[in-house]
């Protein structure tokens, strides 16, 4: 039986020496057989495992991680969760993952340190503040939280900002927007999961499909076939190459995506701070550290690693906006893959091979969506009908034309 978490299990452990902690989950076997098998032990597999199992009374689930859990776009990101997005379909999706977040630590029983900062957006040109407006009618729109603050409000609210050479003409701050611990969530989903009898297995790769008669069978792995009728994949920047490995092609290219941390100083940043000017967005983490990134890696890559160029461009215009950082000194940096969709908006919903589903194309939004999507995916995979929330994200969208361009609303990655 899962432990329970409180101040008294705590006290009561510490007094003891922290001797009498069990693991958080049990390191499963494969069996030969499930009722549902989800691809990949990242946020949105381990939230979508979760799901099945507690609104849909699924037990006989496995979750194959060919690594360890969280291990990777999970833990490699920059923890911003936000909802600013133009067109209603999306912004009623990441309002729906953001209202998860908020109660998620207490629905776990775990802390995902979850923190509502506010997001800005900054307008440091005519042509920002043009598209500043268009995303603060957006929102309202949408029924999305949003203030819109004019320039010298926004740097006495924003403390230390003080840009040298864009000035800040507008901002347009999310207040419900925040940050989570990215392991904390995994490790949170992973605990719940396996506490309703989830198998989660890691060190497990899918080599490929058992595909007969148009339908999926089941997988194919490095510690033998096991047989299901229902797969989710949800493997992130490796989408598709696990699609090829079922036969068809996702509209996808796969990017590095960059991100930086400093090392750890007292509270000085109480928010997030998106310059599109610049090209930098930053905010603080709850140990001090400073969490920076910009723009994709503009080459199709694989590679987990950084390059100089990013790293120039994210410094200088981080000391740009802030000055007083200039002798601020890195402490790592690290590279996500991230899965681009032509429209900028994620697939979410059934394949070409029946009873195989997805969950991929996030682009630089996975992590905020790690609820949502995970609530979705499971519900179709129980149901066979996809969840209101994710009708218009579904692959048939390419077919008909019925695109949603979010490319402008993703942020400076984009």
């Amino acid at each position: 039986m899962t432990t329970r978490y409180s101040a008294l299990s705590l006290l009561r452990e510490g007094l003891s020496g922290h001797q009498g902690w069990k693991p958080a989950w049990r390191n499963g076997e494969p069996k030969k057989a499930y009722d549902a098998i989800i691809i990949g032990g990242g946020g949105h597999g381990l939230a979508t495992a979760y799901y099945l199992a507690k609104l849909h009374g699924m037990r006989n689930i496995a979750l194959l991680e060919r690594a360890w859990i969280g291990g990777g776009n999970t833990g490699r990101n920059t923890t911003v969760i936000r909802s600013n997005y133009f067109f209603p379909e999306s912004t009623q999706f990441y309002d729906f993952a953001l209202s998860l977040y908020e109660g998620l630590s207490r629905e776990l029983n775990y802390n995902i340190m979850f923190s509502r900062r506010g997001m800005w957006s900054l307008a440091q040109d005519r042509h920002g503040l043009e598209m500043l407006r268009r995303s603060a009618n957006a929102m309202l729109r949408n029924g999305a939280d949003v203030e819109w603050v004019e320039g010298d409000e926004v740097l006495r609210r924003i403390p230390g900002l003080r840009p040298r050479r864009f000035p800040v003409l507008a901002g347009l701050l999310q207040p419900r927007a925040g940050t989570a611990r990215h392991d904390a969530v995994a490790w949170g989903y992973a605990r719940a999961a396996d506490s309703l009898g989830v198998d989660i297995v890691q060190n497990c790769e899918v080599l490929g499909f058992d595909i007969r008669g148009g339908k999926i069978r089941g997988v194919k792995t490095s510690r033998g076939d096991i047989a299901s009728e229902r797969v989710g994949m949800a493997v992130a920047g490796h989408s598709s190459a696990m699609a090829k490995l079922a036969g068809f092609r996702l509209p996808i290219v796969s990017y590095a995506l960059q991100a930086f941390v400093s090392e750890p100083m007292k509270p000085v940043l109480d928010t997030i701070v998106l310059s599109p000017a610049t090209g930098v967005y930053v905010s603080q983490s709850d140990k001090g550290e400073l969490v920076l990134g910009g723009a994709l890696d503009l080459f199709p890559s694989y590679a987990q690693r950084g390059s100089l160029p990013t790293l120039e461009q994210v410094a200088g215009g981080l000391i740009d906006m802030f000055p007083q950082f200039s002798r601020v000194r890195l402490l790592r940096q690290w590279a996500g893959i991230v899965d681009v969709v032509h429209d900028s908006t994620p697939i979410l919903g059934e394949s070409p091979v029946e009873g195989l589903y997805l969950n991929c194309g996030w682009g630089t939004g996975g992590f905020k969506a790690i609820p949502g999507g995970g609530y979705c995916l499971a519900h179709e995979m129980a149901t066979g009908s996809p969840h209101s929330l994710a009708t218009a994200f579904g692959l048939g969208r390419f077919r008909t034309g019925a695109l949603i361009d979010e490319a402008a609303a993703s942020g400076i990655a984009h």
